[in-house]
């Protein structure tokens, strides 16, 4: 990794919900941290060798922390049971970032955002800003049951005229289905719309919202929509370097380079995170990523190389 880090001390964890704790980090020898934006993530480097994306929670306004929370997936990588099983206050973990990649539009009159389970991380930093910006906006928050969705005590102490909070739980609605359809057709024509929560709910809003303004509809994936493309049988020419490697069945063009002892920017390894994008100078790339639009895929000018393969038989990259 070629990105700048710091070293951040963990000075609280606290329960949210269950299986989802949250935990406060501050700067190791006390002071500011980086100006974040609402909707901004930051990649914490865990001891194992993982690197894992986090949504920040907390106001945009405060400079003396941030705060993540961590939901234990019960189909885990390794890096969720890692935080939950290892990580304990006062230990230093370092992290890079922030970045966001999900960027609050403060500019909006209305904002509607549509948070499934954990989901809600990002979208808690955008309430916050709204608020203190005074704009309108409503949440829409789904979850499995009321134990397993976090931060309803402190959405719920959120009082003004100009939002709406309705929240849903699988098992409290009689066999009903979570009307995301209704929600995006009852949203006023200026609105702005946003989605995080899990694959299914995100490619049922990007189905709902596929009439309105692309740069009015904002999703973010914490999970691949596909699965990486591992097929091989291609070469990757790196342009600056002048070497060629070759990407074997099996693996991703991140892991050929790797193997090879290139030095490559990745973090979540999924292709939502935007942190491995590499230009494309010339080749078709076979894109696997959430985080390019489609016209940003069909233009063929970037790749995310931690997911995405290659349609012609030699990929040249700025490398």
């Amino acid at each position: 990794m070629t990105e700048m880090t710091q070293d951040v001390l963990v000075k609280r964890i606290g329960y949210e919900a269950e299986r989802i704790n949250s935990y406060e980090l501050i700067a190791q020898r006390g002071g500011e941290l980086t100006p974040f934006t609402a909707g901004s993530h930051i990649d914490l480097h865990l001891p194992n060798g993982m690197l894992r994306c986090y949504s920040l929670v907390n106001d945009p306004r405060e400079r003396h922390r941030y705060v993540i929370a961590v939901n234990r997936d019960a189909e885990s990588r390794g890096g969720s049971s890692f935080v939950h099983d290892t990580i304990r206050v006062g230990d230093i973990i370092t992290i890079s970032g922030p970045r966001n990649n999900f960027a609050l539009q403060e500019q909006a009159e209305h904002s509607v955002l549509i948070a499934g389970g954990i989901g809600i991380t990002p979208l808690l930093s955008m309430i916050r800003r709204l608020e203190a910006l005074g704009r309108r906006w409503d949440l829409f928050y789904a979850a499995r049951t009321r134990a397993a969705a976090a931060f309803l005590d402190e959405l719920g102490t959120v009082r003004s005229d100009h939002s709406r909070i309705h929240v849903d739980f699988d098992d409290e609605r009689s066999g009903r289905l979570f009307d995301l359809p209704a929600i995006v057709g009852n949203a006023p024509a200026h609105a702005h719309l946003y989605c995080c929560g899990p694959v299914p709910m995100l490619v049922a809003f990007e189905a709902a919202t596929a009439d309105r303004p692309a740069d009015r509809v904002h999703v973010e994936y914490f999970q691949a929509r596909e699965a990486a493309a591992t097929g091989g049988g291609f070469d990757v020419r790196l342009a600056r370097s002048n070497r060629t490697i070759a990407v074997e069945p099996g693996k991703t063009i991140l892991d050929a380079l790797l193997d090879a002892g290139i030095a490559a920017n990745y973090a979540c390894t999924e292709g939502v995170c935007g942190t491995c994008e590499t230009r494309v100078v010339e080749g078709i790339p076979d894109h696997r990523d959430q985080f390019l639009s489609e016209e940003e895929q069909a233009a063929n000018k970037s790749i995310m190389i931690c997911c995405s393969g290659a349609k012609s038989r030699t990929l040249v990259l700025d490398l």
